[in-house]
């Protein structure tokens, strides 16, 4: 298979040391302790996004990195961010790689590759902090979890994806 590319855009990059989503949803999203947008994050093989809550847990190793795509949002005039995924991109059907794909994303520090994982399905607190009906809504479109396979940096702005495997 001929690997395909195109230009994107990462639209949002999120990194949080704690998970803000959890207890019920009744009850708001725990505060995080610093800003979580970011414009550069550094990315580490096999154990995701330097400084996020997932980086290096046991548990997510196969899932430490997190995308969306941005027009599963757009329904929502909303910070993309309130997802809570890392990576937020524009021009990407990440809902549509197979468990097992592998792309890389190159927003001008060189190319990271990626291992999609499993679905990032959504949760009831979607109702919460993006609208009601957004957790139903973003069923199939909640975005992928998974793992980076290069060290690298990513960066807001223009990027290149090239779907390597699938």
């Amino acid at each position: 298979m001929a690997a395909r590319r195109a230009l994107i855009e990462i639209v949002a990059l999120h990194v949080s040391p704690v998970h803000a989503f959890e207890g019920r949803p009744s009850d708001g999203p725990r505060p995080d302790p610093g800003p979580v947008s970011r414009s550069r994050v550094e990315v580490r093989a096999g154990l995701g996004i330097v400084g996020d809550r997932y980086f290096n847990h046991p548990a997510h190793r196969n899932a430490s990195v997190t995308f969306i795509a941005a027009e599963s949002l757009d329904p929502w005039p909303v910070d993309p961010l309130l997802a809570r995924r890392n990576v937020v991109v524009r021009g990407f059907d990440v809902d549509s790689l197979p468990r097992g794909a592998v792309f890389s994303l190159d927003s001008g520090d060189g190319p990271v590759r990626f291992e999609v994982h499993r679905p990032a399905n959504p949760c009831a607190w979607m109702d919460q902090v993006i609208a009601p009906g957004a957790f139903r809504a973003l069923r199939g479109k909640g975005g992928i979890r998974c793992v980076p396979l290069d060290d690298g940096v990513l960066r807001t702005g223009k990027s290149t994806v090239v779907i390597v495997s699938a």
